[in-house]
């Protein structure tokens, strides 16, 4: 008798197995990527492209002139130093935070991070009448604050504390993940080495969380530099003084100066743009980072 062989199956051609997992046509998929394209150009797209339309129709000179006048100079500076202070700040909070959450266990834990997630929840515009029932003239420090001649509401203080408030989420929420991800075993074995805590978090945890850290700080920076409902409630709108950009687009196109106002408009969609391409990057840098490194051979010894 002769032993009859059978041959193994042949696998699947991949596209069968593609359709067989998606279990949908072909056509759903370019469906689906054609009504996302078509909101994309619409809502994003064309609004961004009208915006420097508007900001350059009466010529660069026009332009120009309205970003060099001194009260938007004034809300240029004040914008960016109210991210100057803020970021920091954040930036400090979420690396505190999350290594605090991701690393240790302890009591309110839970409390602590839902704390966390509070602006995410909160108007701006509640943010802002907090910060005016703790230091407004008829708040509960503001007696003592006038007595001391110290400005908080309708001053730069206010300005800062507010915008604190809203973006101090954005570094800890994408650290804590991460971290948590990563586990505890490199800084473990950087200590049982010699390492002290300070250089652990040096040469082991800051080289880990890197991307994930500046990605963190540029969403913070976007927010910070556009943040309107907060500030605008603590700001005053003393112009020259206490408006940042986005304050200051409202007033000009409320005084019909729409060449003006388009044009500073313009400036925060371009640092909107930058943040976006950066943003890109390091999402690209991350993914290649962890592409290339399971690839890596182990060194023989």
């Amino acid at each position: 008798m002769s032993a009859t062989t059978t041959r193994p199956a042949s696998p699947a051609p991949a596209v069968a197995l593609k359709r067989t997992a998606t279990g949908e046509h072909p056509a759903i998929k370019w469906l689906l990527i054609g009504v996302s394209v078509v909101f994309m150009v619409l809502f994003l797209i064309i609004p961004l492209v009208a915006v420097f339309f508007e900001a350059l129709k009466k010529g660069v000179d026009v332009y120009f002139a309205a970003l060099a006048e001194p009260d938007a100079l004034a809300a240029i500076k004040l914008t960016l130093l109210v991210a100057g202070i803020a970021v920091p700040v954040n930036l400090v909070f979420g690396v505190a935070a999350s290594w605090a959450i991701a690393k240790f266990d302890f009591r309110g834990k839970s409390l602590l991070i839902t704390l966390i997630d509070l602006p995410f929840s909160v108007s701006p515009i509640v943010a802002g009448l907090i910060y005016v029932l703790l230091f407004g003239a008829q708040g509960w420090f503001g007696p003592w604050l006038q007595a001391n001649d110290v400005k908080v509401i309708f001053a730069v203080p206010g300005i800062v504390l507010a915008t604190i408030f809203v973006t101090f989420p954005f570094v800890a929420r994408e650290l804590i993940p991460l971290m948590e991800t990563q586990g505890n075993e490199e800084e473990e074995a950087a200590l049982v080495l010699g390492a002290t805590g300070w250089q652990t978090f040096w040469k082991v945890t800051l080289p880990n969380i890197k991307w994930g850290l500046l990605y963190g700080v540029i969403l913070c920076n976007a927010r910070a530099m556009g943040e309107f409902g907060a500030v605008s409630v603590v700001s005053g709108h003393i112009r020259g003084q206490t408006n940042t950009m986005p304050l200051h687009v409202e007033i000009l196109y409320n005084e019909y100066q729409f060449a003006a106002a388009f044009a500073v408009a313009s400036l925060l969609a371009l640092l909107a743009l930058v943040t976006l391409g950066l943003k890109s990057f390091i999402e690209w840098k991350t993914r290649h980072e962890h592409a290339v490194l399971p690839l890596e051979a182990p060194r023989q010894t």
